[in-house]
């Protein structure tokens, strides 16, 4: 499978500020396969250590703090001389040794000449700790599932080769939109988990999918179970299994009186806390004003959660995937396509995505480009009533207002229609 951040690692190789690199994301997305699929491509060779496998590695690091030292002993481990620039030295499962996380700021200041890439799951959460790792020391990449571009390039080239040479106000034939819209469909129930790909591809078995989106959530559930940190593992869980609910509220805002009756802001802050870091759920706050800086009015205590897989939400919500492939209305089809247009808006603007709601109205999603505010409505379907978005429309006139629907790709007035497969090209598109 061909990722996008394969372009960012080249990037980072030929950057003359290059700092050793730190991939961070869920456990499962990829990012094993993506540093050594780098190695292979872009180096002479790659020196692989995983922390979690070779326990004696840690102490190399635990009685070593020279770089020098440390290449020539890992050197003696791997069999083969490491050499600087020509070989990737990648460290897997980093968040098992702090000591080698730390060491990447010698790596930094003694010996940038050495290529180091480093990864491991729950790394968010450390990271979000200053004291344990080398601040301004590293680059940082964030590794998420396939997007949907990546997905159809994996699953059918042929169309992908169409897609991709989608320019702006381009007529899309009914052909190739109807195609898309299926592809869109497959991306829904599959989602962007690399193994739900492979397998797809491999068996076309929907069945063989759902068992594998069945035990990712179980693998990320003991995880929480097995975290011991100063946040209760119960309540990580908790939150998590609350997602669905929540999401199918009304409003979709996230009340902690959901997760448990009663239950507070200082119950479950941090608990949410560790679930953003660790790259599982992605947040996204209300502002009280959709003026430019968006973050400036964040309203800290009113945010939406959404699970990081559009696949796995499909799966925790238990929607049938015959609801998805017939043009039914589900009760969960508002929700499940939010999730899907964040998942594909995430990255691609210097801002993450913001919503707006207040008494009167709400907005699905606000987007900042550049000094512009950008409103946007997501919808499940064909569907076009929209009164708030309208209204805001009326009301101020924005430059662009994006709804994203299952109908065509054109202009309705000053609202552009962008059919949900083309979310991943927004910013290309404006």
């Amino acid at each position: 499978m061909k990722r996008n951040a394969i372009q960012d690692l080249i990037n980072w190789k030929s950057s003359e500020e290059r700092k050793p690199m730190v991939l961070k994301g869920a456990r499962q997305v990829g990012k094993t396969w993506l540093m050594k699929e780098f190695g292979r491509n872009c180096y002479d060779s790659f020196a692989y250590f995983n922390f979690d496998e070779e326990d004696e590695l840690k102490s190399i690091f635990e009685t070593n703090k020279n770089p020098q030292r440390i290449i020539e002993l890992l050197s003696m481990i791997g069999g083969e001389k490491i050499q600087p620039g020509k070989t990737l030295v990648i460290f897997d499962e980093i968040q098992e040794c702090p000591e080698a996380l730390n060491t990447l700021k010698y790596f930094r200041e003694k010996a940038n000449e050495y290529h180091v890439i480093a990864a491991g799951s729950l790394l968010g959460t450390l990271l979000a700790e200053p004291k344990s790792y080398p601040v301004g020391m590293v680059n940082l990449l964030d590794i998420c599932p396939l997007t949907f571009d990546e997905f159809l390039d994996a699953t059918d080239p042929a169309l992908f080769a169409y897609y991709e040479n989608i320019r702006k106000g381009q007529q899309i034939e009914d052909i190739f939109h109807n195609r898309l819209l299926e592809a869109y469909n497959y991306y829904l129930i599959i989602g962007g988990m690399p193994e739900c790909v492979a397998s797809w591809i491999k068996y076309k078995d929907p069945a063989k999918v759902s068992q594998i989106q069945r035990e990712l959530i179980e693998v990320y559930e003991n995880d929480f179970s097995k975290h011991n940190g100063k946040v209760n593992s119960g309540r990580i869980l908790m939150v998590f299994r609350s997602i669905v609910a929540q999401l199918a509220k009304p409003n979709e805002k996230f009340m902690y009186g959901a997760v448990r009756e009663g239950g507070r802001a200082r119950d479950f802050e941090e608990a949410i806390e560790w679930l953003v870091s660790a790259g599982i759920l992605n947040r996204v706050y209300n502002v009280s004003k959709m003026e430019h800086p968006l973050p400036a009015f964040d309203k800290l205590d009113q945010f939406k959660l959404f699970v990081f897989d559009t696949g796995l939400l499909k799966h925790m919500a238990g929607i049938d995937n015959s609801a998805i492939l017939l043009k039914t209305d589900y009760q969960f089809k508002g929700p499940l396509t939010e999730n899907y247009v964040l998942q594909q808006l995430r990255g691609q603007f210097e801002v993450e995505p913001r919503y707006y709601a207040d008494k009167n109205s709400e907005i699905d999603f606000v987007l900042q480009c550049g000094r512009e505010i950008i409103p946007i409505e997501a919808k499940g379907g064909e569907d076009k009533s929209a009164p708030s978005f309208k209204r805001y429309i009326t009301e101020h006139q924005p430059d662009h207002a994006l709804r994203f629907s299952k109908r065509g790709y054109r202009k309705d007035g000053s609202i552009t229609n962008l059919p949900l497969y083309l979310a991943r090209k927004t910013k290309d598109l404006l």
